[in-house]
């Protein structure tokens, strides 16, 4: 209990939720306090269940029903239960002493009661209480034998039939569909603790799927029912590990799971989590069942994913390569993933020439995948070969001239020492294109945009006179010259202020009260402030019933 402070509940949950849980503390009702647990009710959007465990194994934890709670996290439910609790700590010592006390002597009063008594009183709950009467139902089923009768009931809680309407389950009733559902998971717990761990691995197998049926039909918007199959998966390998299946079967099962022959979305089996059970033989029968899969379908994904997670898990680079390189993408994209893996295999010779083949074999330069072309050029600095890094960043921008490639080739080139003749030719390549329309793109904003940043103003200015510019690089250029040539950038904000003046709201307003100030400025420099005060004058005048537009104008002393 030490450990339960606002210090902990906020290392737990993160400033973020531990701020958002003070506004919730209100919103907690019908606080329960255990020997070693604290739960209530959280009303938000919905109403979660929250609850603290106060002397766990790693100290205070908690769990609750939200979305953001089923990920294992730490929510602003909990921190509101904890500082709801927290506000009267004096009672809480006082309220596990009575949980105690009370379970003490509810398990004393059991022990005194007669076999008789103690039936009568679950054949009185088990007509209150349909959940508990179906659990012992399955027991009871299981421990005489009843595998068909144990298989009926399970189909009977994964029907959607009684929470359905017109064949669809909708998401009111989705959280109750599965908690139905989760019964027949605990079910097939049950079984494997009973030792009847192989009829659990037959049931399992059959509730995936049923469960993967069901799903079609459910509103799943909450992930439910995805917790419902995680359970259900953990139950299967449970069971196989208290089984030992035959490994062959076992293995058969596994890929034609993983390969999605069982009509299975919901239930994340991986076959890597049964290397214990499957053991040598297993595995190397899922191998080749894998692999001869991959052979069959290359362009599978599935089938390519099984086959490179056991390659990878047995160490076979190989095998990996031989997956990927069987269905090369045109931009590039596969041969640097296999660069990747080679070069996490210390294989650096054969990464880059991968890497290389990439690009050589790219149909279209434009397209190549920019990774690609980053990652050799990184290897290429690495073996100081920087000609050849500039030789490529100079081929990508020649192909798609923009303004990120026109940078990549600047930083390649002066890490070579070679910027100047670059620039010249990238600049050529522009300015041979500027005004032209070629694959989407016009030249001329490219070349101003390139020109900018190189900071240089005065050939920006002519290329945008020269071919074209946007606005936006218009205001650009009129704000870096306007110390130098305060009259042409005085026509450019002048253009661009007339259309905002035909325009309402506080956003164009900003705009344009941001360009008045450029204007006074411009007209200080050219000695004219009369000019501006007779030009703000005509404009408050005809723009007098936009009160926001004049309250900004009067705070800058337009």
């Amino acid at each position: 209990m030490r450990g339960f402070t606002e210090a902990k509940l906020k290392t737990l949950a993160g400033v973020r939720s531990f701020e958002r849980g003070r506004g919730y503390v209100d919103a907690v009702s019908g606080v329960e306090v255990g020997d070693g647990w604290i739960s209530a009710s959280v009303h938000g959007t919905e109403r979660y269940e929250a609850e603290l465990t106060l002397d766990g194994p790693g100290g205070l934890s908690g769990e609750c029903d939200c979305p953001y709670g089923l990920e294992g996290n730490f929510c602003k439910h909990l921190v509101a239960l904890g500082l709801t609790v927290l506000a009267r700590p004096e009672s809480l010592p006082r309220q596990r002493k009575a949980a105690r006390d009370r379970a003490q002597g509810l398990d004393g009063w059991l022990s005194a009661r007669s076999k008789d008594e103690l039936l009568a009183l679950v054949r009185e709950l088990l007509g209150a209480d349909r959940q508990l009467r179906r659990r012992l139902e399955l027991r009871a089923a299981g421990a005489r034998g009843d595998l068909a009768a144990i298989r009926a009931r399970i189909r009977e809680l994964l029907d959607i039939g009684p929470f359905a309407r017109y064949g669809y389950v909708e998401y009111a009733d989705a959280r109750a569909y599965a908690d139905q559902a989760g019964q027949a998971v605990s079910a097939i717990g049950a079984l494997t603790g009973s030792g009847r761990a192989a009829d659990a691995v037959v049931l399992a197998a059959d509730a995936m799927k049923l469960l993967a049926q069901a799903v079609e039909s459910v509103d799943d918007s909450d992930g439910w029912l995805g917790l419902v199959g995680t359970a259900l998966a953990d139950a299967h390998l449970d069971a196989c590990r208290a089984a030992r299946p035959d490994p062959r079967e076992l293995a058969r099962w596994l890929v034609g799971h993983a390969l999605g022959e069982l009509d299975d979305g919901l239930t994340d089996v991986d076959p890597l989590d049964y290397e214990d059970v499957l053991g040598e033989e297993g595995m190397a029968v899922l191998r080749k069942l894998a692999v001869e899969a991959w052979q069959g379908n290359r362009r599978g994904w599935a089938e390519k994913y099984l086959v490179e997670r056991l390659a990878k898990a047995g160490g076979d680079v190989d095998a990996v390569i031989a997956v990927h390189a069987a269905d090369l993408s045109p931009d590039g994209h596969t041969h640097l993933v296999i660069a990747r893996e080679l070069d996490t295999a210390r294989r650096s010779d054969e990464a880059l020439s991968w890497a290389e083949r990439g690009v050589r074999e790219a149909r279209d330069l434009a397209a190549v995948d920019t990774a690609l072309v980053d990652h050799l050029c990184d290897r290429y600095a690495q073996a100081d070969r920087l000609a050849d890094a500039v030789a490529l960043r100079r081929d990508h921008f020649g192909a798609r001239r923009t303004l990120l490639t026109y940078q990549q080739l600047r930083a390649a080139a002066r890490a070579a020492d070679r910027w100047p003749a670059e620039r010249e030719g990238a600049l050529a390549l522009l300015r041979a294109a500027a005004g032209q329309r070629q694959q989407g793109w016009y030249g001329g904003p490219v070349l101003v945009d390139a020109l900018l940043d190189d900071k240089d103003v005065d050939a920006a200015w002519q290329a945008a006179t020269e071919a074209g510019a946007h606005d936006r690089q218009w205001l650009t250029l009129a704000d870096q010259a306007r110390a130098t040539r305060p009259a042409d950038a005085l026509g450019v904000y002048l253009r661009l202020a007339e259309p905002l003046t035909k325009q309402t709201g506080n956003t164009v307003y900003e705009q344009l009260v941001s360009l008045l100030l450029s204007i006074r400025d411009c007209h200080r420099r050219l000695e004219s402030p009369e000019e501006f005060t007779e030009y703000a004058t005509a404009l408050r005048t005809a723009q007098k019933r936009k009160r926001n537009l004049m309250r900004l104008m009067d705070e800058h002393r337009l």
